[in-house]
């Protein structure tokens, strides 16, 4: 069996989410019936400390209704350059929503809050009106990095003095908090919403779901319905969510420590580059530059040899770990990239 490290997407659901699944009482939640989604929706909207909860199919719906819930058509939106938001959402904000991307270029995906404040609009008639800035958290193609609450807390500070709502994109959320030894809640206290995947490293089936305010909530599930993500008996869906969140957080440090034994494999493979900088949490970027090979083609011998991975960019690679990957598949990974760069070195003699 192929050892998989394309994405955390690519977990399977547990036994116990199987059952829950099996036994979850249903109703119709387009109606507000569904008992399980309403409880799923409750505990969590508890667990990171807002008023209100939704549930949604994935975290690109939860994104898009939450910028179409927080903004005004013609609005602009500050994010990082790199962003999932910005980069791998069909540009959503711009044909759904109306919206303008202002993009700034983040440390580990970290945005300035100097840079941050002299983005937001004047009141001008020339001008976009700026309607919300977006944090990701952890950074996705920065590697997996976390924001710590000093760096959310200080970007909140500027955008609300400004008066414009932040969203924090938190698909991995609860990877930065393992990561920074504090609650889920604390890092996105000073937000005014947030988002977490079910279906990552939690290992639920489908799902993301949004937090913040009731009356934000109720705005967001008007934009959930345009965009078709209203649902019927989702209730077992939401079932394999509460096992997620009740059974799968805590393990997700184990991720954690295999991202890391990797990396440390992998900055002793010649021919290859990591910064062991980013990897904090469940991601690990290598780059293929020194040994002469373009990721694809890296990947594709990869694959000849059992693993599978993602090209990030024409010399970028990435590799996540989950909870099937146990410490020997790290190693096998690892010693498949070492023979990949080798023969490549080879090649450039």
């Amino acid at each position: 069996m192929a050892i998989d490290l394309r994405s955390d997407t690519v977990t399977r659901p547990t036994e116990a989410m199987y059952a829950a699944i099996a036994s979850a009482p249903v109703g119709d939640d387009v109606m507000g019936e569904d008992p399980t989604v309403r409880r799923l929706e409750e505990v969590a909207a508890a667990r990171l400390g807002k008023e209100a909860g939704l549930l949604l199919p994935s975290g690109t719906m939860a994104n898009l209704a939450t910028l179409m819930a927080h903004t005004r058509r013609g609005d602009e939106v500050i994010l990082e350059a790199e962003s999932h938001i910005f980069y791998y959402e069909a540009a959503g904000m711009a044909v759904a929503g109306s919206l303008m991307p202002r993009t700034l270029r983040g440390h580990h995906g970290a945005l300035d809050p100097d840079e941050v404040a002299a983005a937001i609009r004047t009141d001008d008639v020339h001008f976009p009106r700026t309607g919300l800035v977006c944090l990701e958290n952890t950074h996705n193609r920065a590697g997996g990095t976390v924001l710590s609450l000093e760096q959310t807390r200080a970007v909140c500070a500027v955008a609300h003095a400004a008066g414009v709502p932040v969203h924090v994109d938190g698909a991995r959320i609860f990877n930065a908090a393992l990561a920074l030894g504090v609650d889920a809640a604390a890092l996105v206290a000073d937000a005014d919403s947030a988002m977490f995947s079910l279906s990552k490293g939690l290992s639920a089936p489908v799902g993301s779901v949004l937090v913040g305010s009731a009356a934000f909530i109720a705005a967001a599930r008007r934009a959930r319905k345009l965009l078709g993500g209203g649902m019927r008996q989702a209730g077992i869906l939401a079932a394999a969510g509460l096992v997620a969140l009740e059974q799968m957080v805590d393990r997700l440090a184990e991720d954690h420590a295999h991202a890391r034994l990797l990396a440390e494999r992998l900055a002793a493979v010649p021919g290859v580059a990591v910064d062991l900088a980013t990897v904090q949490t469940n991601i690990v970027n290598f780059r293929t530059q020194p040994c002469g090979l373009e990721a694809p083609a890296f990947v594709a011998r990869l694959r000849e040899r059992g693993v599978l991975a993602g090209a990030r960019d024409a010399r970028t690679i990435r590799l996540v770990t989950h909870r099937h990957i146990g410490a020997a598949d790290v190693e096998a990974a690892a010693a498949a990239v070492r023979a990949v760069a080798a023969t490549a070195l080879a090649a450039l003699g």
